[in-house]
């Protein structure tokens, strides 16, 4: 019961945290920078259980130098989306410190472990491109609409509750796993679950007047939430073969009774990019 009562609480105040996030910014120009705060601290959170999982305690300098240079890179990202004076070949910028990381390969003194230097580049890879995307999601036109995005966690979650319903209901008695070498509980059967609630979820948010859902066709709804759906089971088993690997339970503690923080937002790592590169190339939305 006290474990129950712990994950409602931090369920609770960590949707209220998003919530303020994606829609301050809607009411207020300087909520943007909420959500540049907001973001930015998930970013360091998710990169440092990602290194800590792979790398232990080895390798804190450069780890520090991908870390600093995941932020400026979702920074010059931001600055770029959200000012129209800021010349969209500014980008490019937020591409230095990777150079700065590679050259900091070069002065490391130890090299008995210097295989896992990749993990350094692969956090980067994984983690901070990924969610510097974020940043075309909820700019178009230089200004900031965090609605997209929340339509996107909106699914995500869907997703989730769809596929704990059926597979701990039906998946565990019934049907073949999905894929028992890395998560053994997730069922085929929780799969279609999650897939049909969320496209039910994204079919619903068609007919809500003041989501942008409502603007686009009902194909396009039903396209952005199968994607959703896909890639964000994708990207839970990416983060569970990760795990696997570094044989622990969850990536960190900072939410108690949930986990870490690339814990929550492991769908989201592949989901939303590919649902946002959807949306962009349909013209659903600009930037």
């Amino acid at each position: 019961m006290k474990n129950l009562i712990v994950r409602t609480v931090s369920g609770i105040v960590f949707l209220l945290v998003m919530l303020t996030a994606l829609l301050l910014g809607n009411i207020v120009d300087c909520g943007k920078y909420f959500f540049a705060l907001g973001m930015l601290f998930a970013l360091i959170v998710m990169m440092h259980e990602f290194y800590r999982m792979r790398m232990d305690q080895i390798y804190k300098i450069p780890r520090a130098v991908a870390i600093t240079g995941s932020c400026w890179m979702f920074l010059v990202t931001f600055f770029v989306q959200s000012y129209e004076q800021a010349s969209g070949r500014f980008i490019i910028l937020a591409f230095i410190p990777v150079f700065i990381l590679m050259i900091n390969a070069l002065l490391v003194k130890d090299k008995s472990e210097f295989g896992k230097f990749a993990d350094i580049y692969t956090g980067i890879l994984y983690i901070a491109v990924p969610w510097t995307l974020l940043n075309f999601t909820v700019f178009s036109h230089n200004k900031f609409d965090g609605l997209p995005l929340l339509c996107l966690f909106i699914l995500i979650w869907c997703s989730d509750v769809g596929a704990y319903v059926f597979g701990s209901t039906l998946g565990q008695k019934y049907g073949p796993k999905l894929c028992p070498s890395i998560s053994p509980k997730k069922s085929w059967i929780g799969f279609w679950g999650g897939f049909a609630v969320a496209v039910g979820a994204g079919v619903a948010m068609h007919y809500i007047p003041c989501l942008p859902f409502h603007d686009y066709s009902i194909w396009h709804c039903v396209a952005i939430s199968v994607i959703v759906n896909v890639c964000g089971v994708c990207g839970d088993l990416i983060e569970s073969q990760w795990k696997r690997v570094a044989n622990i339970k969850d990536s960190g503690t900072i939410i108690p009774g949930h986990g870490g923080m690339l814990d929550r937002f492991d769908s989201a790592l592949m989901a939303i990019p590919a649902a946002t590169v959807y949306m962009m190339c349909f013209g659903l939305i600009s930037f």
